[in-house]
C-alpha cells in the first residue's frame, strides 16, 4: 500500500474531505433538526480521517494497527450502549481516553527526538502533555463524581487554590526549561506525573452542578491539546479538528457559565453546592400541598396552556417516553403543550434536548429558557419533572443563595405549579427549593415515569377539554 503511487496525494484529498466534514459537523449539530445530520457527518470525517492515515508511508506493520483497531471496537461498543443517564461520565471516559493517546503521542515523540528537537516543536509538545494528563485525571475525577463514585460535595481546605496553581505553575516552569534544555530529559516525567495530579485537585473542590459546565471544559483541553499534537506530527487534520474541538468546547462552556450567571473562576474555584447543604435538611418540616395522578389529571385537563420543564429526575426515571404520550393526551384535548429547557438542565449540555428528542417530541415544541419565561405568567400549568436548581426561585429572591443570579425558568409565576418528585431532598446542588412551598405549588410524590403514565390514563379515561 505503502507503494501505491500518488499515496500522498490521496492521503492530502482524504485529509481535506474529512476537515471538511468536521466543520459541517459543527454547523449541522447547532440546530436540533440537523443534528443527526452532523452525526453522520462527523463519523464519515473520522472515517475517512483513519482510511487516510492507513495510506501513510510511515506505517511498517498493519499487524498492530489491526490489534489496536479490534482492541477499540471491543472497547467503544459497550461504552456507546449506556443509558441516557450515563452518556455525560460516558463523556467525560471519551475524554479521558482521547488525552490519554495525546500524551502517550508525546512521550514517544519526546524520546524519539530529544535532545535534537527544536524549541518551537518542544514548546507545543509541553503544551501538548500537559493539557493531555491533567485532562486524563480531570476527566476520570468528573466521571466519578457523574457516576457517585465520589464524592460531589466539593472538598476543599484552606488555601487549596494557591496549592493547585503552585502544581500547574511548577508543570509549565518544567516545560519553559526543556524548551530551553531538551537535553534535560530527566526532567520528563515530572512534567507529566505533576498535571495527573493537578487533574485530580482541579476537580476535587468542584461540586457535582457544576459537573456539566466541567465535561465542556475538559473537551476543550482535549481539543487543544489534540492540536499542538498536529503541530508536533506536522498533522494539518489534527491541528484543525483540535482547534475545532477546542474552539466548541470552550464556546459551550462559556455559554453555560453565562446560563448560571457564573464566571470561570467561580466554576474552577467557588466550591459551588457546599454552603447550604447544613440548612436543606432544616427546611423539609415546612408544610406542602401534594397531589394525586387523578388530581393532576384533572389540572392538566383544565389547562389552556401547558409548559412541561424537564430535568434530570426525568432522565434518571427514563420517563421521557411517558412524557410524550402526556403531550399527546393533552394535544388531543387542544391543550396548547410547550417544553422550557434550561442550558444547564440534566448533567451534560443539550441532556434534556436529546431526551425528548429520542421520544420524538417536535422540535419547534421545544422552547428555550427566555421564551418560556415571556409566557409564564400567561401559563395555566407548569409541570416540572424532576428540575430543581433551574426552578428555583431562591436564584431571584435570596442573596445569600450560592445560585443567586442564575437565570431560571420562572415556574413560579405560572397559575399552577406541580412538581414530580421522589422526594423534597435538594436538587444536585444540594440547596432547598423554596417553590416547593408557594400557595401556587402542588407535589407530586413518586417515580417520574410511573406518575406521568398514571397521569395520562386518567386522561385517557376522562371526558374532553
Amino acid at each position: 500500500m505503502t507503494n501505491l503511487p500518488g499515496s500522498q496525494y490521496i492521503i492530502e484529498v482524504l485529509y481535506f474531505v474529512a476537515a471538511v466534514l468536521f466543520i459541517l459537523s459543527l454547523k449541522w449539530l447547532s440546530s436540533p433538526a440537523t443534528a443527526r445530520r452532523g452525526i453522520f457527518a462527523g463519523e464519515a470525517g473520522m472515517l475517512l480521517a483513519i482510511v487516510g492515515t492507513l495510506f501513510h508511508h510511515g506505517i511498517v506493520d498493519f499487524k498492530w494497527i489491526a490489534i489496536a483497531l479490534v482492541l477499540g471496537t471491543i472497547i467503544g461498543v459497550p461504552l456507546g450502549n449506556v443509558a441516557m443517564t450515563a452518556v455525560p461520565q460516558r463523556t467525560a471516559l471519551s475524554h479521558a481516553f482521547g488525552a490519554l493517546c495525546v500524551t502517550l503521542v508525546g512521550t514517544a515523540e519526546f524520546y524519539l527526538r530529544a535532545p535534537n528537537i527544536s524549541k518551537f516543536i518542544m514548546s507545543v509538545l509541553s503544551l501538548e502533555v500537559i493539557l493531555g494528563a491533567l485532562t486524563i485525571t480531570g476527566s476520570l475525577m468528573a466521571a466519578g463524581k457523574l457516576q457517585e463514585i465520589l464524592p460531589q460535595r466539593p472538598i476543599t481546605y484552606k488555601g487549596q487554590n494557591l496549592v493547585n496553581l503552585g502544581f500547574l505553575g511548577i508543570a509549565i516552569a518544567i516545560g519553559v526549561v526543556l524548551v530551553l534544555h531538551p537535553d534535560r530529559m530527566y526532567l520528563y516525567p515530572a512534567m507529566v506525573i505533576i498535571p495527573l495530579i493537578f487533574g485530580v485537585l482541579m476537580i476535587i473542590p468542584i461540586g457535582g452542578a457544576d459537573m456539566p459546565t466541567v465535561i465542556s471544559l475538559l473537551n476543550s483541553y482535549a481539543g487543544l491539546s489534540a492540536a499542538a499534537m498536529g503541530f508536533v506530527l506536522d498533522s494539518k487534520l489534527l491541528i484543525v479538528a483540535g482547534a475545532l474541538d477546542g474552539a466548541s468546547g470552550f464556546i459551550l462552556s462559556v455559554n453555560m457559565s453565562k446560563a448560571m450567571n457564573r464566571s470561570f473562576t467561580n466554576v474552577l474555584f467557588g466550591a459551588f453546592g457546599q454552603e447550604q447543604v447544613a440548612v436543606a435538611g432544616g427546611q423539609e418540616a415546612r408544610p406542602v400541598r401534594s397531589a394525586t395522578p387523578e388530581e393532576a389529571a384533572a389540572i392538566l385537563a383544565a389547562a389552556n396552556k401547558v409548559v412541561i420543564v424537564p430535568g434530570y429526575g426525568m432522565a434518571v426515571a427514563q420517563a421521557q417516553h411517558k412524557v410524550r404520550e402526556l403531550y399527546d393526551a393533552l394535544s388531543k384535548r387542544g391543550v396548547d403543550v410547550s417544553f422550557g429547557i434550561h442550558p444547564v438542565a440534566g448533567r451534560m449540555p443539550g441532556h434534556m434536548n436529546v431526551l425528548l428528542a429520542e421520544a420524538d417530541i417536535p422540535y419547534d415544541k421545544l422552547l428555550d429558557m427566555d421564551q418560556v419565561n415571556g409566557d409564564m405568567p400567561q401559563t395555566d400549568v407548569a409541570l416540572v419533572i424532576g428540575a430543581n436548581d433551574v426552578t428555583n426561585p431562591a436564584a431571584r429572591t435570596d442573596q445569600s443563595s450560592p445560585i443567586f443570579g442564575m437565570p431560571i425558568l420562572d415556574v413560579d409565576k405560572a397559575h399552577t405549579v406541580m412538581v414530580i418528585k421522589r422526594s423534597m431532598s435538594p436538587g444536585f446542588a444540594g440547596i432547598d427549593n423554596p417553590l416547593y412551598y408557594l400557595d401556587n405549588n402542588l407535589m407530586l410524590f413518586g417515580d417520574a415515569k410511573a406518575f406521568v403514565g398514571n397521569i395520562v390514563k386518567e386522561l385517557s379515561g376522562g371526558g374532553g377539554h
